[in-house]
């Protein structure tokens, strides 16, 4: 396909497709699904080989969360029934993490509910960075507490944190429709405050919300505007007793299209398959590595996720390996002192649709009476419980 052939050739030069490229991408065919899985995955080993890094998430704080965030399972009246608990204490984050750690990971990230961090929060999670970091030399510590408030950002980073996560989520104009109580600059600046105080941005997207293509190009180019390090593609996971709790969009295809989607987009930033891959993807996790450098190992933040031996033998069976801490995730381009990605040629001329009025490509939900809601597992072990976590 030419489509196929531009998109390989301005990724392997950063070059940005057009939105109608990108369009195109989300618009192809089952089958051809795997020319496109080939075509992103030659971007991919270009920028980062074959290696995958792992993190892994620690919910310092589950549920109760004042916010209205229809998609999430902590939000403000959600009547799923996950874990409710407090802040961890820091040597208690600090042992879940080191599960984690032991599995593999390179990153830990370290998450609360709740609108933004208080002063006392900031100080709170200061503490557990530097316990992480004490007891697990060169590992990378993501912090995700929400909106920050004047100066929280340059205290996370003077207290060790490298990354700090803020999820864009959806398109700016539609995001009053999942959530009223913040809007999407709020979240822009949030992540503009994190890179001003010298972390790594972490910013990212959640598909199957009901958004059409045009929504998920605009997301992500909005992140591409904002020129996070790395991009986490959630799948929106449909927990009943939350507002999109009947949302199943998503086949195993139209994910794998979402995700090289954003790698053409996003050719030398680092992808991280994130939350609902085991949901939606299914048996075709694996053709995801061949897009993605990027994913979480074990469980998600309310949620169960395979095994995490399971991961570690998903990657080794598909060819690929785990990045270790003495290697450097972004290409040598992208990293501090080298001139960041903002050299890269834009290609973002036009704002027109491929497909002629933006509706997204033809996609065929299950039918309510199939609905594998067996897939949706609510975290029950690991922080806030006796039982071992997961990794």
């Amino acid at each position: 396909m030419d489509l196929l052939n531009t998109l390989v050739d301005k990724g392997l030069r950063r070059e940005l497709p057009t939105r109608e490229e990108a369009l195109a991408v989300l618009a192809t065919s089952d089958d051809e699904l795997l020319d496109v899985v080939a075509a992103a995955g030659k971007v991919r080993r270009q920028w980062f080989g074959r290696r995958v890094k792992l993190n892994y998430l620690v919910n310092l704080k589950s549920g109760l969360c004042p916010e209205d965030c229809s998609y999430c399972s902590q939000r403000l009246g959600s009547k799923a029934e996950i874990l409710k608990y407090t802040w961890l204490k820091p040597d208690d984050a600090s042992k879940a993490a080191a599960a984690g750690v032991a599995g593999g990971a390179k990153r830990v990230c370290l998450v609360a509910s709740g609108r933004g961090p208080t002063d006392k929060d900031v100080d709170r999670v200061s503490e557990t960075i530097s316990a992480i970091k004490e007891q697990n030399e060169g590992i990378e510590v993501c912090a995700c507490l929400g909106l920050l408030s004047d100066g929280q950002a340059d205290r996370l980073h003077a207290a060790g944190a490298d990354a700090y996560n803020h999820n864009l989520n959806t398109s700016e104009a539609t995001y009053g429709d999942i959530c009223t109580t913040h809007d999407f600059s709020d979240r822009v600046s949030t992540v503009q405050q994190a890179q001003a105080a010298g972390m790594s941005a972490c910013s990212g997207l959640i598909a199957g919300m009901g958004e059409s293509d045009a929504d998920l190009v605009d997301v992500v180019f909005a992140l591409r505007e904002l020129d996070p390090d790395s991009v986490p593609v959630n799948f929106l996971i449909p927990f009943e007793g939350t507002p999109l709790g009947k949302e199943w969009n998503l086949t195993p295809q139209r994910a794998l299209r979402i995700l090289a989607m954003v790698r053409f987009v996003c050719p030398d930033i680092e992808v991280r398959l994130a939350g609902g891959r085991e949901v939606h993807l299914r048996s075709m996790q694996p053709l995801a590595l061949h897009l993605v450098n990027s994913i979480f190992l074990g469980d998600y933040l309310t949620s169960e996720g395979q095994a995490g031996k399971d991961d570690l033998a998903m990657i080794a069976d598909a060819g690929f390996e785990v990045e270790g801490t003495d290697t450097t995730t972004l290409p040598e381009h992208r990293r501090p002192g080298c001139g960041g990605a903002e050299s890269a040629e834009s290609g973002c001329a036009d704002s027109g649709c491929a497909t002629g009025d933006g509706a997204p490509a033809a996609t065929i939900p299950a039918p309510p009476e199939e609905t594998r809601r067996d897939l949706v597992s609510v975290r029950r072990r690991g922080a806030g419980t006796e039982l071992p976590p997961n990794a």
